[in-house]
């Protein structure tokens, strides 16, 4: 069965059917309950499950994910969700620490399957702490997976895979993409949670992202159709690990990348993309890879978010450099 679905609907629907699906599967967060979370991805479920799978915690981010590994390990599956972006800061020792360990810790012997729920991003003209892409920090920790949906569709299916995956996901929501709609077909997943798929196909250069980002791609490559270039974007959707086949196999037919990203340039997913295309398809690269991001400073104030955060304008003239190769 098919629906049209905002991302918020989507993942909550991908939430409901999980806790139908397994009585083990809980809910923790601030004001997720009678609220339903600040964004409301979690309206209604407290109603329809109760106060003891949907839990409204104390403002404590460690103690959230700290009672959550308790939780697994007592063979619960616990859907942290922490409320934005910057507040995840103070869980980081939890996640880095120990949920990220302790099953390596135990020679596999003990799994943590725990999500985390981060929404993220800008492009909604938030305060300090309110947007930004930590997604790096985690990406860079052996023992966690890191997840982006980019459409309603996979928000879905993801958040139900993520939940049943026996290792710990950070699941990272563009918050700014939760208002929009999309086809999500409820019957059938797109691929699995770790696949990067190809959004839109071309020939003359491959752009690539994850999250909000592939929206802002896909724009800018139905401007450059209209001018005569083809490009192609691939959606990544997982974070880590990277499944570099489909990218791969798009550089190998256009000969051009360009990585675009929200998070800031230095030491971050696009640079490990860029490093990994270089190594592996250098021979077939007919320009350097090409970067663009958010600049290296912290996320400015909303009126200026516009300048920091890449547009098409900005991912068009990285495509133009590149095709000047």
């Amino acid at each position: 069965m098919t629906e049209k679905l905002t991302m918020s609907k989507a993942i909550n629907s991908g939430l409901r059917r999980a806790m139908l699906d397994d009585p083990k599967v809980l809910m923790m967060g601030e004001d997720i309950g009678s609220l339903g979370g600040v964004f409301r991805v979690t309206e209604g479920l407290k109603a329809e499950f109760g106060e003891q799978r949907v839990l409204d915690t104390p403002l404590a981010e460690s103690g959230i994910v700290g009672s959550a590994i308790g939780l697994a390990m007592r063979g619960y599956r616990p859907v942290c969700e922490i409320q934005f972006d910057g507040f995840i800061y103070p869980a980081f020792d939890q996640i880095t620490s120990q949920l990220a360990k302790l099953t390596y810790r135990h020679e596999g012997a003990l799994s943590l399957p725990i999500v985390i729920r981060v929404p993220y991003g800008g492009h909604v003209g938030a305060i300090e702490h309110h947007q930004e892409s930590p997604e790096t920090y985690f990406a860079h920790t052996p023992g966690l997976r890191v997840v982006s949906p980019s459409t309603p569709h996979d928000a879905y299916w993801m958040i139900q895979q993520s939940i049943r995956s026996l290792d710990p996901v950070l699941f990272f929501e563009p918050k700014s993409r939760y208002w929009v709609r999309g086809e999500v077909d409820t019957e059938n997943p797109t691929t699995d949670l770790h696949s990067s798929v190809v959004a839109r196909e071309g020939s003359d250069i491959t752009v690539v992202g994850h999250g909000a980002m592939v929206a802002m791609l896909l724009q800018a490559a139905e401007i450059a159709a209209g001018e005569g270039t083809s490009i192609e974007v691939v959606d990544l959707r997982s974070i880590s690990p990277i499944d570099y086949g489909p990218l791969l196999s798009s550089v190998q037919k256009t000969g051009r990348l360009v990585v675009a990203q929200e998070a800031p340039g230095n030491v971050s997913v696009g640079s490990e993309i860029a490093a990994t295309v270089a190594e592996q398809a250098f021979y077939t690269l007919e320009a350097p890879v090409i970067r663009v991001s958010g600049f290296d400073t912290p996320f400015p104030p909303a009126k200026l978010e516009g300048n920091y955060l890449p547009d098409a304008d900005r991912i068009l003239d990285a495509v133009d450099r590149a095709l000047a190769y």
